[in-house]
């Protein structure tokens, strides 16, 4: 064999043993950047990392729906799809704790939610899975308990939530904008659900500004806040007969409005449904 020949040979043979490993690494990262990052659900607050600007999917074992505090609002674009969150931040904040609970009849889960600005160096956030536990370690903790005790812990959030009736609702509704932060009850089974703060045409006669607030879910009831203005250089007294849309219930908590630009020319109405509030309206 010419030598020259050889030489050269062996010299194509290092080279691609300098690249085959570089062509494994990259294979790996890329393995890595599509493999979810999975979490069992132990009752535990699971932390959710975002970076402004990028989108994060969390995976859930079933269809799910987000209640969103209404400071997050503005600053968390969220929508939830056959069992899967899409998340995007628009700004940065702080770990905030946000309730998840399933559309069947799995879990309340519990996530807290943080958002900080991207360097240059930071890569992609991998997804999040969310996996129950086992069968056989639920089986272990129900075996801890009493057989009664096991079947009131899988209804009490449940059977709580059903039982608010319209007065519990309007007032946990009026509580929640009215009451002082240390006040402010917990009710379980209650979750906050996202409301578009634009303007509504909601009371006849167009005298009056209605703008959405905030709005809980309870079992199948929903309860929205509305901030009702008064535009006009009169007293005007509200009548739930004028408001517009199927509502279960309607209380004001004020139900006289002195003329615009006073002290009390605004308030709130808090509406009870069976549906969203853009559903129901």
């Amino acid at each position: 064999m010419n030598s020259r020949y050889f030489c050269a040979s062996l010299s194509l043979i290092a080279l691609l043993g300098l690249c085959f490993p570089l062509l494994s690494f990259a294979q790996v990262d890329d393995a890595a950047l599509s493999t979810p990052e999975r979490v069992v659900w132990n009752k535990a607050p699971i932390a959710i990392p975002l970076v402004v600007g990028e989108e994060r999917l969390v995976h859930f074992p079933d269809s799910v729906s987000i209640g969103l505090p209404q400071s997050l609002t503005p600053l968390l674009r969220s929508q939830s799809i056959n069992g899967t969150l899409y998340l995007l931040a628009s700004q940065t904040f702080e770990p905030t704790r946000v309730m998840v609970r399933s559309e069947t009849d799995g879990p309340i889960y519990v996530l807290d939610i943080s958002a900080a600005s991207g360097g240059s160096d930071s890569g992609l956030l991998p997804d999040v899975q969310v996996l129950l536990q086992s069968p056989q370690k639920s089986r272990q903790n129900l075996q801890q308990k009493s057989p009664q005790d096991a079947g009131a812990d899988q209804s009490t959030s449940g059977k709580q939530s059903q039982s608010l009736g319209y007065a519990a609702l309007t007032r946990y509704a009026a509580q929640q904008l009215y009451a002082p932060t240390r006040l402010i009850p917990r009710q379980p089974g209650v979750v906050a659900v996202p409301v578009n703060p634009e303007p509504v045409d909601l009371v006849v006669g167009g005298k009056i500004e209605a703008v959405p607030v905030a709005a809980w879910k309870a079992g199948l009831r929903y309860v929205t806040a509305v901030k009702l203005i008064n535009r006009t250089q009169s007293p005007v007294v509200l009548d739930p007969r004028e408001l517009r849309g199927s509502w279960l219930a309607a209380t004001f908590q004020h139900n006289r409005l002195l003329p615009a630009g006073s002290e009390a020319d605004t308030t709130a109405v808090y509406l009870v449904s069976d549906r969203r509030f853009d559903a129901a309206f």
